[in-house]
């Protein structure tokens, strides 16, 4: 879990800050340092599902922004799938919805 966390974060922040001609943003950039396969760890041992979310959503709005909000089509979707990850209550009802935006994400790429 803590790889697709990572993954998403990622993505996210890819499409937010990622310019067109210059260097890709990698997983060990500083704008990635709150959201590193370590801390998500962490938090994943930790159960602590509120401070996953609020570190997803964090992502998530940024990228959000970055399709133009849920007037355009693709920010809608991702608005969509981003309520089913704040819905979660649990770590396994955290993995199905990940999974999804990781997938999304990679996709609009």
């Amino acid at each position: 879990m803590e790889t697709s966390l990572e993954t998403v974060a990622l993505f996210s922040l890819k499409l937010a800050y990622e310019e067109e001609g210059l260097s890709p943003i990698l997983r060990d950039d500083m704008v990635m340092g709150d959201y590193q396969r370590d801390i998500f760890e962490l938090l994943v041992k930790r159960g602590d599902v509120e401070t996953i979310q609020l570190k997803m959503n964090e992502c998530l709005g940024l990228a959000l922004d970055a399709l133009g909000g849920v007037e355009k089509p693709l920010g809608r979707e991702l608005h969509k799938l981003s309520a089913d990850l704040r819905q979660a209550q649990s770590l396994e009802q955290l993995d199905p919805p990940l999974l999804a935006l990781k997938g999304y994400l990679k996709d609009i790429l």
